[in-house]
């Protein structure tokens, strides 16, 4: 039998909510003990310049096993 990691982190996916990524903690046995938000840039070319612009953003979850 394979032991859990005492820590792990979940990403909330393109298609699922914040509660539903919490519940899925809950459901694999961990708890969140700390919140990650990190933006999403992307680069395009405008007038001969590389601009970058905030286009989303990533929330991952770490959560601690109970």
């Amino acid at each position: 039998m394979m032991k859990k990691p005492a820590k792990l982190k979940f990403e909330v996916k393109d298609n699922e909510t914040i509660d539903q990524c919490l519940e899925r903690m809950r459901i694999e046995g961990y708890m969140p003990i700390r919140r990650i938000e990190e933006p999403i840039f992307k680069e395009f070319e405008q007038n001969g310049e590389v601009v970058v612009e905030p286009c989303g953003r990533r929330i991952v979850f770490e959560g601690k096993l109970q």
